[in-house]
């Protein structure tokens, strides 16, 4: 560990290695300190019970940007990602199933088995969605206009602005229509059967505390349409050897562009000197200096916990106190003796390696939001299954199976006289009793669990509220707005002080853009400052 580096960031997850692999790359020393004992952040792959490893909180991918993948070498350090046969799988109440996914021409004939009309609207509606998609896609490695800056965010706003103005007015009214109104609004207005509205209503509640029927939540949708797998746009698939091995390949082409990686450290505080950040403080008592600091955690984390207030205005501090940090998230990996057996559809099949989707309807997951939040949890949550060992055999023994549950709605905020400590394990119960109404044999299959909560999301890997995304996807937490207004652009208010984590844009999810963007400005900033021995090189 030296004494003192050109950067140091705070937080080892991907957006993290990301940052530093560019900043390395263009010659400055950079050092990161993650706190817990594996580098990665959320996205990690860990064994939970002896011979069973899973992806233990981030579970799929799809975010993560191509050019991060070609930029950084990902496949040449062994990252290998698999789509998803099909997208998901609902199984119903009534016994019946609908399958997305596996072609458009499949889809329909999946979707025709409820509506015919909305088989005959599925092409249009995915057509309408990759329109907005691939105009959002072209802003994923745009720094923000910074609102009230000098004549460089004047001509950033005017850039962004001519992208969005080769948009026909009817393509303008959707993208108005998805940043401001609610996926339940939209869905209406496409499709009458409510299982094939269900099964496009869920990616607006993943990760977001909210019914589908809350306005702002068709972005949330969105967002989850802008990613791609091999080049195949809207595809989700599975890293293999979990999650973990996005991280692995990242940490390893840090390490071969110079990157000082420290695990088990740490940060307590930043540095600050007469208004300029200048290094961290680490648990163990020793302090490292650096030429900037880069927090790639969540904005509250940084600014309420590890940064003295005496440092930041009180407006700001206001805003961050303000800033909404809960996704409802509980998290599960179970180790499996057998795959489970549907009733809707027993056989084996592809059906098992997609996202198995419980919430068969708009109705039934706006219940489950707001029994969260009155009771704490749904009585009735939508559980999100995926049986990853059907297509990576190294996650478990053989025969045997590994599987994420991703559930909905859990409040972080329980009723007065209950804490998550306390109730976590009756709440996994009834997890996996939604699951057994539709796979009967799923819990005696069971050999082990591994459970988080909303708190253990936050205190394991400091996701502020176990918000998934460092923060909610809501118009005014977007952007330029994202964290706050006036500091979208990845500088924070201190000198030196910047921020790359998923608490900037473009949000939340496994995607390496805002580690990507962040590393472009600390540069351009480095390059204006007149230090010559950054290269000219820019991400």
């Amino acid at each position: 560990m030296k004494a003192r580096y050109d950067a140091v960031i705070v937080g080892g997850g991907h957006n993290g290695l990301v940052c530093a692999c560019y900043l390395a790359a263009a010659g400055m020393s950079v050092g990161v300190f993650e706190r817990r004992h594996v580098l990665g952040g959320a996205a990690v792959t860990e064994e939970f019970h002896p011979g069973f490893r899973n992806s233990t909180a981030s579970y799929t991918v799809s975010l993560l940007n191509p050019k991060v993948i070609r930029d950084l070498h990902l496949a040449e350090h062994g990252l290998r990602i698999v789509e998803r046969p099909v997208a998901n799988f609902l199984p119903l109440p009534d016994g019946g199933h609908l399958i997305v996914g596996g072609g458009i021409a499949a889809t329909q004939t999946q979707v025709a088995r409820f509506s015919r009309k909305d088989a005959e609207a599925l092409p249009a509606y995915y057509a309408m969605l990759e329109r907005i998609a691939s105009a959002m896609r072209g802003l994923l490695l745009e720094t923000p206009p910074n609102v009230g800056g000098g004549i460089h965010e004047m001509l950033q706003a005017w850039k962004i602005g001519g992208r969005l103005k080769r948009l026909t007015l009817c393509e303008r009214r959707d993208l108005l229509d998805l940043f401001t109104k609610s996926a339940g609004d939209i869905l209406d207005r496409w499709f009458d059967s409510d299982p094939v509205k269900a099964a496009f209503g869920f990616d607006s509640i993943v990760g977001n505390f909210a019914s589908p029927y809350t306005p702002g939540s068709a972005y949330v949708l969105l967002h989850h349409m802008i990613g791609e797998v091999n080049g195949k746009r809207g595809q989700w698939g599975h890293a293999m050897g979990g999650m973990g091995s996005i991280t692995a390949a990242m940490a390893a082409e840090a390490r071969v562009r110079g990157v000082e990686l420290f695990s088990d450290a740490a940060v307590t505080r930043v540095l600050v000197r007469d208004g300029r950040a200048t290094g961290v403080a680490l648990a163990n008592g020793r302090e490292v200096l650096a030429g900037r600091v880069i927090g790639n955690v969540n904005p509250k984390l940084l600014y309420l916990q590890l940064v003295d207030r005496a440092a930041l205005d009180s407006d700001f501090i206001e805003r961050i106190e303000g800033y909404r940090c809960v996704s409802g998230t509980f998290r599960m990996n179970v180790a499996l003796d057998t795959l489970p057996s549907f009733s809707c559809l027993p056989q084996e099949g592809p059906h098992l390696k997609s996202g198995i989707i419980i919430g068969p309807s708009l109705a039934y997951m706006e219940r489950a939001y707001f029994d969260a939040r009155v009771s704490g949890w749904s009585r009735e949550p939508i559980v999100e299954l995926l049986i990853p060992s059907t297509v990576d055999a190294s996650l478990a023994p053989a025969g045997k199976h590994v599987a994420s549950l991703f559930c909905q709605h859990a409040n972080p905020h329980l009723p007065a006289n209950q804490s998550w400590d306390q109730v976590s394990e009756k709440v996994a119960d009834l997890m996996i009793a939604t699951v057994v109404r539709f796979a009967p044999d799923f819990a005696s299959s069971i050999v082990a669990r591994k459970t988080l909560s909303p708190l253990d999301l936050e205190r394991e890997f400091g996701l502020s509220g176990g918000d998934i995304f460092h923060g909610a996807l809501s118009l005014d937490q977007l952007f330029s707005a994202r964290p706050v207004l006036g500091h979208g652009n990845y500088r924070g208010p201190i000198d030196g002080l910047y921020m790359c984590g998923a608490g900037t844009h473009p949000g939340g999810g496994v995607t390496g853009a805002p580690g990507h963007n962040a590393a472009r400005e600390i540069l351009r900033d480095a390059r204006r400052w007149g230090q010559s021995r950054i290269s000219r090189r820019s991400p």
